[in-house]
């Protein structure tokens, strides 16, 4: 258990240095509703749900409120929508999102997560009918969000997958430019999805978790800076020499602290839910506020500009020291846990991209060395499907030759061009629309389809 001079010191982080719990999440299996019936499957998902869920919004609430601690966003995570739709058409995939999204807002949380799939392998009927229902799925509700597992350290690379889903994210984006093809943002294409992941567009529950669980994701990109601009400061003035390994200390030791009161409060509104606590997930997530931001750690550490030489190693580092520090705080950590790098929903990164200084080519060296992959990137409308599955499979290939979790979300906003400026508001934020370099060079290589099999590290059992 915390000790209270503990609770008041992160209380101090929270007022000045944007500390908040970014999101709780309850999980649930939903398995045990599947039914031929269609309607009877969807009257079981929103029941389980509302009789489950119901409570989450006023305990995060009163926990929040109790430890002066605000809890950003309340969410659920279902078992994957897959497992459910086997055997159903688009029309039941429809209808299901629906009865989620109404559970939801029953619910009054701000997202459901797990309108997924796991292809890594090959694609089964459920898997397909999901994939295939996106389009309209995204489109037509508002708080779900999906996320499709297209490759694995033991399955490697699903071309076909990837294939299809470039077209399907153009799909999205342009049935939604009205809003700059902002639906494109719920979902998530994943290499060795995690299980017990909080944080959206990703979340889901993995077949290896309980019938419920309570999974918190912990924010603190303010607090690290923070530290860190108070450790320089001080050497500064007692004129001491200062080494990146010193520096490292002191993010493992804020680390510590954020994740400390994290699992306090994931703790006591799992209690109070009557239901198991899951994990930690201690993610630095940024949000477009000033001063809560990946891009400016990044600055505090001596790169001027992000995106520069040596912001690799800078990301590295950063990565690194928060999951130490977290580890040593809770033996419960999980889900992504690592550093962020989503560039609309970072005010400093989306200023790098805008200068010029930030390409998707220096995000993905950076995303080879933290959490979670090319998030939240803002690409020209008229960007060809094969080049957005070109730009999925190799960032999924990073994961699978890294044994991490890598993913992408890709925005193709309609009618856009590389430079323009789009904003979505809220934590979603703002950015350029930034560059496709090499369009349609890679048309014929995703057009060949099948399976890049994985590396020899898959028969490391």
């Amino acid at each position: 258990m915390i000790r209270t001079d503990e609770i008041l010191s992160t209380i101090r982080m929270l007022h000045s240095e944007h500390l908040d719990v970014r999101a709780v999440t309850l999980a649930l299996n939903l398995n045990d509703c599947a039914s031929p019936n269609v309607d009877q499957m969807c009257k079981k998902v929103y029941h389980k749900i509302v009789s489950r869920a119901n409570q989450l919004v006023d305990v995060c609430d009163e926990v929040g409120d109790k430890y002066g601690i605000p809890i950003t966003n309340k969410r659920i995570a279902i078992s994957p929508a897959a497992a459910l739709l086997s055997g159903h058409g688009q029309a039941a995939a429809l209808e299901l999102a629906k009865a989620l999204d109404d559970a939801g807002e029953r619910c009054r949380v701000d997202f459901v997560g797990g309108f997924s799939a796991l292809v890594q392998k090959g694609v089964a009927d459920g898997a397909k009918t999901v994939i295939e229902s996106l389009p309209e799925v995204l489109n037509s509700t508002k708080r779900v969000c999906a996320s499709i597992n297209a490759a694995s350290r033991k399955a490697g690379v699903n071309m076909d997958a990837l294939k299809r889903l470039g077209q399907i994210i153009l799909d999205i984006a342009n049935a939604d430019k009205e809003n700059n093809g902002f639906a494109a943002a719920k979902l998530v294409v994943f290499s060795n999805i995690p299980e017990d992941n909080p944080f959206m567009a990703g979340a889901y529950m993995g077949a290896g978790e309980p019938e419920a669980a309570i999974n918190i994701g912990v924010s603190g990109p303010g607090v690290v800076d923070s530290a860190l601009k108070r450790r320089i400061a001080a050497a500064k003035e007692s004129k001491k020499a200062l080494t990146l390994s010193e520096l490292s200390e002191e993010i493992k030791t804020a680390s510590f602290r954020v994740t400390r009161i994290g699992e306090l409060i994931g703790r006591e509104v799992a209690e109070r839910l009557q239901t198991q606590f899951g994990v930690v997930d201690l993610s630095l997530a940024p949000t477009p506020t000033i001063g809560d931001s990946i891009g400016e750690i990044l600055k505090t550490l001596g790169i001027a500009h992000v995106g520069a030489p040596g912001s690799t190693a800078a990301i590295a580092m950063l990565n690194d020291a928060v999951k130490k520090g977290g580890l040593f705080a809770s033996s419960s950590v999980g889900g992504l846990s690592g550093a962020f790098i989503p560039v609309s929903e970072d005010s400093t990164l989306a200023d790098a991209a805008a200068q010029g200084h930030l390409s998707i080519e220096k995000l993905e060296a950076m995303t080879a060395v933290c959490s979670v992959g090319l998030d939240m990137i803002l690409i020209p409308g008229d960007t060809p499907a094969e080049s957005i599955s070109g730009i999925m499979a190799d960032e999924l290939a990073i994961g699978v030759i890294n044994n991490k979790t890598t993913a992408t979300r890709l925005v193709p906003c309609p009618g856009k061009k590389a430079g323009d400026f789009v904003s979505f508001g809220g934590l979603f934020g703002s950015s350029p629309v930034m560059e496709v370099r090499n369009v349609g060079a890679s048309e014929t290589f995703v057009n060949f389809g099948g399976r890049i099999p994985a590396p020899l590290q898959s028969l490391g059992n």
